[in-house]
């Protein structure tokens, strides 16, 4: 066992401890996998992360990624909350405006220019159809009337979401959580729009019966895997603002902005508890 430097922050909201936590061991180089695993577990968050020194010679740092459960190739709050933490423990990007980050999708850039906001650029999302039996299997365990979709697909950015676009945020919000089970159900992603001139243009929630939650509080994958899709689809020309947690008491907010040929998918971050611990 040593000392590693240890955070604890809270990424996509405004509001402290109403976002989504993140435990990051800043230095994570000589741990096994099995450890790292052993140690997300014990935490019980949605996903712990180890920094480590990068093997691409283009980035700042490595990032593993780790549920309670499994290790992930890729996950949005996680990005964001290592980054925070990294250039909170002195790390110093190459590029004063961009941090590069590598994980298992590979290069992620992460804009830093913009004061009290990081964000991500989307890596590529594939889009394809919803399966029409995946489909109805959903609609009938939540109980939405086929009438509330306007969209669905399925959406792969390294995590795979089974996406539902309903006709309102309103609808989105009533939806029951505890009526999904794994294995049957992975991860569901539930959209709709709220009325115009309100604080956010819509409600995103993500069921995630096999992470050992009903629900996520905040999915920086999820959402930029729906602006990727939006974009395809000639839905995004102006700047997004996304409320998530709602359901279960957080203020989730994600900003997606279109530029040029890119979609960054951003939020504050919160460093809550710094310390270190015993691995």
């Amino acid at each position: 066992m040593r000392s590693r430097r240890f955070i604890q922050c809270d990424v996509f909201s405004a509001v402290p401890t109403r976002g989504n936590a993140l435990a990051v061991v800043v230095d994570g180089d000589g741990l096994s996998e099995e450890q790292m695993r052993r140690f997300a577990a014990w935490t019980n968050l949605a996903e712990t992360t180890f920094l480590l020194p990068p093997e691409d010679p283009s980035a700042d740092y490595k990032v593993r990624i780790f549920t309670p459960t499994r290790e992930m190739p890729f996950a949005g709050h996680p990005t964001l909350g290592s980054c925070t933490a990294w250039l909170d423990s002195g790390g110093v990007p190459r590029d004063v405006h961009v941090v590069r980050q590598e994980c298992g999708v590979g290069i992620v850039e992460i804009d830093i220019s913009r004061e009290n906001e990081l964000a991500f650029k989307a890596p590529p999302t594939k889009v394809q159809p919803l399966p029409a039996d995946m489909q109805q299997a959903i609609l009938g365990a939540l109980d939405i009337p086929p009438e509330a979709v306007l969209r669905a697909a399925r959406l792969d950015n390294g995590p795979v979401w089974q996406v539902l676009e309903l006709n309102t945020a309103e609808a989105v919000l009533a939806v029951d959580s505890s009526r999904v089970r794994w294995p049957e159900f992975k991860a569901i992603g539930l959209l709709g729009a709220h009325p115009a001139g309100g604080e956010c243009d819509y409600e995103v929630r993500m069921l995630a019966p096999s992470s050992g939650m009903r629900e996520d509080p905040i999915t920086g994958s999820l959402n930029s895997a729906l602006a990727c899709w939006m974009r395809a689809e000639g839905r995004l020309d102006r700047e997004l603002r996304i409320a998530q947690g709602t359901s279960i008491g957080r203020c989730g907010r994600v900003s997606i902005r279109p530029l040029g040929e890119d979609v960054w998918i951003g939020g504050q971050t919160h460093v809550l508890i710094q310390g270190s611990v015993s691995l």
